[in-house]
């Protein structure tokens, strides 16, 4: 399954330092990990709100592969309309997650603040 992510400039740095393999784990007021379905969905993410929300206003757009079988049994949410879907993924399974990522984490976007 291709997901994709929005992250900030801190979460790619934590990306970057695992040679782009693995996501770090959830801070204690993030129960979920949510990688998104679509690329429109990330850019939405990451260009509205990591923009205008990170301290140096900046956003990123990765794209990764996970065994489509070990995705299976999470369930996806749709949070608005049909491009805003997410993988629901428990924090305390994100290792886990981690290791059925297959190949690398790909940076696809980036936005900065205008």
């Amino acid at each position: 399954m291709i997901l994709y992510r929005p992250v900030g400039t801190k979460e790619l740095e934590l990306i970057k330092e695992s040679n782009y393999r693995r996501f770090p784990p959830r801070l204690a007021e993030q129960p979920i990990f949510y990688p998104v379905l679509n690329e429109q969905y990330a850019t939405e993410i990451a260009s509205g709100w990591n923009v205008k929300y990170n301290e140096d206003h900046r956003g990123y757009v990765v794209k990764f592969e996970v065994d489509d079988q070990y995705c299976g049994q999470f369930e996806v949410h749709q949070v608005g309309g049909a491009q805003h879907k997410e993988l629901w993924v428990p924090a305390e399974e994100l290792d886990v997650f981690n290791e059925h990522i297959i190949g690398e984490i790909h940076i696809m976007k980036e936005f900065p603040d205008k």
